[in-house]
């Protein structure tokens, strides 16, 4: 699908206080329309915040917030027409039916009564939640309450799509379910999606471009690749032989430095520039021991290394620590 460059969200120097704590400070973006949009940050870094303001759920102390166009201030209908919000908290009614959940929410948005079941059957099928459209919403899985409240942001088919930590606490299969319809809705129903998270592969596997938001301020903004691009310093070379060996003496004078994994596998940091010369290197040391080569790669930098060049190694601890913290009554714990 081709895609437009019509703006579909755009921030102009949005800053926050709360009493006197500024949460987030001169922000601006813009979003444009049909892109897959990902926010990252660790906790307490404004995500939530910023996410609220674009979405009219908080004003801002200064600066604007615009929906297509729309000063959410100033014209608040006509943006929140164009948008569905997926909070991280559900929204549903827990002793209604997934059908009658999503019925209600049509008739909130003023769908006349052909259109709403209408919309109602595709949006059941679309996230795979047919069979169980009469079952109150209590007995659904964790899983299946996240994609019908995905549904209900979709159910007055809005062009853009804001979704606050979608996959917290789930299961790695709920969790690929909602990034495949998520991917889909992009893809080939064309809308625009903001998704916050923090799970950093998850932002690099479906976004298209990537802000990172730390202490209030955004301090990266790129595709996923330009980003880890950026922090690629060393040419990093992993090589697994046949047998333990020590090839530390053999590369000392020829390179950065070589770290041991295993008895058989090293990595080797080299400069860009010195990165072929290492290969005839690696052909004359096997052949000089009488080794084969497993495998050989290339080490490319990850979205990691990006989240922690810019925000620090303990924020990423914080970040894995809150997602393997344990659950109570199925609210996670913060």
């Amino acid at each position: 699908m081709s895609k437009a460059f019509r703006t579909a969200i755009e921030a102009h120097e949005i800053t926050k206080y709360y009493g006197r704590i500024k949460a987030i400070e001169k922000i601006s973006l813009k979003v444009e329309e049909k892109e897959f949009f990902g926010l990252l940050g660790p906790n307490g870094a404004g995500k939530t915040t910023l996410i609220r303001i674009l979405t009219g759920l908080t004003a801002p102390t200064s600066g604007r917030a615009l929906i297509f166009g729309h000063d959410l201030l100033k014209e608040p209908v006509k943006a929140k027409e164009k948008f569905g919000l997926v909070p991280e908290v559900s929204n549903l009614y827990s002793e209604m039916t997934a059908w009658e959940n999503l019925i209600f929410m049509a008739k909130l948005y003023g769908l006349s009564r052909d259109k709403r079941e209408r919309r109602v059957e595709e949006l059941l099928e679309f996230f795979g939640l047919k069979e169980r459209q009469k079952s109150p919403v209590k007995e659904l899985s964790k899983g299946m309450r996240r994609r019908l409240t995905i549904a209900a942001a979709m159910i007055h088919n809005p062009s853009i799509l804001f979704l606050d930590e979608p996959t917290s606490g789930l299961d790695v299969q709920s969790s690929r379910l909602i990034r495949d319809a998520l991917r889909r809705l992009n893809r080939e129903e064309g809308v625009t999606v903001f998704l916050t998270t923090h799970f950093i592969e998850e932002a690099d596997e479906l976004c298209e471009r990537v802000a990172i938001l730390d202490r209030g301020k955004i301090v990266a903004l790129d595709t996923p690749e330009s980003l880890k691009a950026s922090v690629q310093s060393d040419g990093i070379i992993e090589v697994s032989f046949n047998a333990p060996t020590h090839i530390e003496d053999f590369f000392k004078d020829r390179c950065k430095k070589v770290v041991k994994l295993e008895e058989n596998k090293f990595q080797i940091y080299v400069h860009h520039r010195d990165v072929s010369s290492i290969f005839p290197l690696l052909s004359q040391f096997t052949e000089s021991k009488g080794l084969e080569i497993l495998a050989i790669n290339m080490i490319k930098p990850s979205l990691e290394d990006v989240f922690i060049k810019y925000t620090g190694i303990d924020s990423l601890m914080a970040e894995r620590l809150e997602q393997i913290r344990p659950k109570r009554g199925g609210t996670e714990l913060r």
